[in-house]
């Protein structure tokens, strides 16, 4: 009996204080002790078929995650290895902290042939395209750039904008480039649907956010040249300046879109301003709005932006910065670009 308590404890220990049943039984667990543990009001709790939480206070949101892989993992596996069964979607981007993404439903990639059935929040995804996996908090995973691209080929064309938002929180996080997430999201298959496409091409122009996107879409109903999306621009001196959402290197003009979001608190506030007087000390000009504006009040943003770039096409010098590290490409890419398909977790 004490060995079984120690093997049972290892187990608990290693997996967020759960098991499934095949573990609980090689554990020297008899059918009948899982069966009475686990009923009403007992130490015990069947969260999933085959998957037990060795606790009597409700879940949390890494043990849900853990219980899909542990339902879903091959049962001779060890369902840590992520060899058998790894988190995807929007579930492993919302433990990974990826602003908008949605923690449920858990979709869980399983090796194809196998194909377990659908349960409560789980969704098994079937692949034969396994990927490599990670950690993220402890629970076997897919790397962001796949967790990405599961979740566009997931989430039903009715949700553009929130397609629209994981996508570009994912790279404006930095978990991986855009060129590279274009190549997963085509060997994915899903770029063709409409609003994986539409997300999938402003990344690769530099947009970052829903408000990026809903100007470049405002913008490109105009005769207004397009801009460069988050240039950074730098001062004569090589120090960097700011990276406006939009920019026109030729009439030296820039739209910032300032979110109350993002702008609510003083120290945030005063930032804000700072970078937009670094910029105008260097010549260039600044049209500032908010999403509401540009969703309410487009032709108000179009009027100023018109000036501006009037105003800095007659200008007889130049605005004293440049733009660095910028490459501005549109869909579809070069056949020269040739993606390495890196991710950097």
């Amino acid at each position: 009996m004490i060995a079984h308590s120690a093997s049972l404890a290892r187990i608990a220990q290693r997996q967020l204080n759960m098991a499934t049943y095949r573990q609980l039984t090689q554990a020297g667990i008899p059918a009948g002790t899982i069966s009475g543990r686990s009923r009403r009001g007992g130490p015990w709790q069947r969260l999933l078929p085959r998957v037990y939480l060795l606790q009597t206070g409700p879940p949390d949101t890494r043990q849900q995650a853990l219980s899909a892989v542990l339902y879903a993992a091959h049962p001779a596996a060890d369902p840590l290895s992520g060899s058998t069964a790894a988190l995807t979607g929007g579930a492993a981007l919302a433990l990974l902290g990826i602003r908008d993404a949605p923690p449920e439903p858990l979709d869980v990639l399983v090796r194809a042939p196998r194909s377990p059935a659908a349960t409560g929040r789980v969704r098994p995804c079937p692949t034969s395209r396994w990927p490599a996996t990670i950690h993220i908090r402890g629970i076997p995973s897919a790397r962001p750039i796949r967790a990405a691209a599961d979740f566009a080929a997931r989430t039903d064309d009715a949700d553009a904008d929130l397609v629209r938002s994981v996508l570009a929180n994912v790279v404006q996080g930095g978990w991986c480039h855009p060129h590279d997430l274009h190549a997963e999201l085509r060997a994915g298959r899903v770029r063709g649907r409409p609003a994986v496409r539409a997300a999938a091409a402003e990344l690769v122009a530099g947009v970052r956010s829903i408000a990026e996107g809903r100007a470049r879409d405002t913008l490109a109903a105009t005769d207004l040249p397009a801009p460069l999306w988050n240039a950074r621009l730098h001062g004569p001196d090589g120090a960097f300046l700011a990276s406006p959402d939009a920019y026109w290197p030729e009439e030296g003009v820039a739209l910032e879109i300032d979110s109350a979001e993002y702008h609510y608190t003083r120290d945030a506030w005063q930032a804000t301003l700072h970078r937009r007087l670094r910029l105008e000390a260097r010549g260039v000009l600044v049209a500032s709005t908010t999403p509401g504006i540009l969703r309410d009040r487009p032709a108000d943003v179009i009027a100023a932006l018109r000036a501006l770039l009037a105003l800095g096409a007659a200008r007889p010098a130049p605005p004293q910065v440049t733009t660095r590290g910028h490459t501005q490409l549109e869909l579809p890419l070069p056949p020269s670009y040739a993606p390495n398909a890196r991710d950097t977790v």
